[in-house]
């Protein structure tokens, strides 16, 4: 009787103390998150396909240029790298938030690489779009090649920037997945996720500039306050879980990319083993071409911006050759 009412005694104070600590982590974060989206408002405009609201940004005039960026960026990720003000010279450059990111809207549903395309696809009809150069980096690569494989006649040629096309055992992903469970996930995202995540960004932006600097450019201006709100934490999530299934599929129809094809990588990737992933992609693609840049890490499109831009000139010029 003694031991169940001492029990008792501190289980209530336990359950309503943990209960109280929870309740102020989501308001810490729901503040945060707040305060990050006065500091860094949109920058561009939007649209809605589906019952999907987008934002995305465009710069330039000339053939199209669409940008897909990768897991836990945004459009900022293309405009602090430089390469946005080079390329809006001769072409018309469209950057579009993923579902998820920036200032994009994520419904609950199965976004995989091809959910995704479906989605750009019908933006880019609404935009006037029926032909465009499209680069897409890291985890966007694979929106990129979805999109090129749905759409043949809207892509008409690939730049493909550090990618991830094969399936691989990934510690990130099982460290990371785990705000994309359903109930459970939703409670660490307004919990202990946005204080862990603001924990380890530091070295988790070191390993994707290794074993390059991180550039002082994007130390200044990426507003990496908004990587750490629970609606991107949950997309960030949902991306990484899904990044092993969704090439299984994917890996199965690459030869069936017949468009111009140019592969660029660091030759020092860090987040995807260029021998396993872009060189065999190369083998794998006819006529591909493939640009590595010697020293150089994951983030290819802010530390060999250069590269990056002769990447799309030659996609381009591919792709004019084939059409005349």
């Amino acid at each position: 009787m003694t031991q169940r009412f001492t029990t008792r005694s501190w289980l209530l104070p336990a359950l309503l103390g943990s209960g109280a600590a929870l309740g102020a982590s989501a308001l810490y974060a729901v503040s945060k998150a707040r305060g990050a989206e006065q500091r860094h408002p949109p920058i561009g405009s939007f649209l809605t396909v589906d019952g999907v609201r987008l934002h995305y940004v465009e710069r330039g005039q000339g053939e199209p240029l669409v940008l897909i960026h990768g897991n836990g960026t945004m459009i900022q990720d293309f405009l602090v790298s430089g390469i946005v003000d080079e390329l809006a010279k001769r072409y018309r450059v469209i950057i579009i938030d993923r579902p998820g990111y920036g200032y994009s809207e994520r419904p609950r549903a199965l976004w995989t690489p091809r959910a995704h395309a479906t989605l750009f696809q019908k933006a880019l009809q609404q935009l006037g779009v029926s032909q465009a150069v499209v680069l897409g980096h890291s985890w966007g690569t694979l929106v990129a090649v979805a999109l090129a494989l749905q759409a043949p006649q809207l892509v008409r040629g690939l730049v493909l920037a550090s990618g991830y096309y094969y399936p691989t055992l990934r510690a990130d992903v099982i460290l990371f997945s785990p705000p994309a469970i359903p109930v459970l996930g939703d409670a660490m995202r307004y919990t202990i996720s946005p204080v862990i995540s603001r924990l380890i960004l530091p070295g988790l932006i070191k390993a994707m500039f290794a074993p390059a600097s991180e550039p002082d450019r994007f130390d200044r201006e990426f507003p990496k306050e908004l990587m750490l709100r629970p609606s991107q934490l949950r997309a960030s999530a949902e991306d990484a879980a899904m990044m092993t299934p969704v090439t299984i599929e994917l890996q199965e129809h690459y030869r069936e990319l017949k468009l111009p094809v140019v592969i660029v990588t660091g030759a020092d990737d860090q987040i995807a083993d260029v021998g396993r992933q872009s060189e065999r992609l190369h083998g794998e693609i006819v006529n591909s071409e493939f640009i590595v840049v010697p020293g150089m890490g994951h983030m290819i499109h802010h530390l060999a911006p250069e590269q990056v831009v002769r990447a799309v000139e030659l996609a381009s010029k591919h792709a004019r050759a084939a059409a005349a």
